[in-house]
């Protein structure tokens, strides 16, 4: 316990003496990481919620029981079909009205739940390097000093280094949890798509076989 409440003390010791560029670089990127542990809360908890929503949703549409008021994606992408493809009869052109709706709806909701990965993406990315960035000017000014003190010794040349360094894991630490995540959330997001478009193509299914039923005189009632 002493030895951790003694290596943080020393980190913190590092950073008040860091040189002001390297401080700045390391603030930004403390700040950038609590931001992204913010989104990869916040968006993993609302695509769990969402794919619940919608998985409930679609199992009770396809077990023919009453799916009440939903503010689910699916329930959206069966009211935006439904209402596209009522009030005319069924044709060519209303399949392709009703297609384009769907293609809509899907791209509207597979926005909304990628809101926040590309800002995961850029500190997943440019982390490192900003980092990186901080570390090379930190050693520079070390030299610097190193130069005009005319002293070489390892007690003189480490703080300064260590200093410098610092600012490359804090890059690393902010980067790995982005990238982790930005992955997984990207997955989640793209599964969750991919069983609207299969819920989309079911509708779109159901509403040419209601209509063929409808033109040959058989209600759906009677052909199930």
């Amino acid at each position: 316990m002493e030895n951790g409440t003694h290596n943080i003390t020393g980190h913190l010791d590092m950073f008040w003496q860091a040189d002001p560029v390297v401080k700045a670089i390391m603030i930004g990127l403390v700040l950038t990481s609590l931001a992204s542990w913010a989104i990869i809360i916040e968006k993993s908890l609302a695509l769990g919620l969402a794919a619940r929503a919608d998985r409930s949703f679609i199992s009770r549409f396809q077990n023919g029981q009453s799916s009440g008021p939903s503010s689910s994606a699916a329930a959206r992408l069966l009211g935006a079909m439904t209402r596209e493809a009522s009030g005319a009869p069924w044709s060519s052109l209303i399949k392709d009205c009703v297609e384009g709706r769907f293609r809509l709806v899907l791209a509207e909701v597979q926005r909304k739940r990628r809101m926040g990965l590309p800002f995961l993406a850029t500190v997943a990315s440019a982390g490192p390097f900003v980092g990186l960035f901080g570390t090379v000017w930190g050693i520079m000014a070390s030299f610097t000093a190193i130069a005009a003190s005319q002293n070489t010794s390892l007690a003189v040349v480490a703080p300064g280094i260590a200093e410098a360094l610092l600012a490359t894991a804090i890059g690393l630490f902010a980067a790995i949890p982005a990238a982790v995540f930005f992955n997984r959330l990207t997955a989640q997001v793209n599964g969750s798509v991919n069983i609207l478009q299969e819920f989309g193509q079911e509708i779109m299914i159901g509403l040419t076989r209601e209509a063929a039923l409808k033109g040959s005189g058989i209600t759906l009632k009677e052909a199930a």
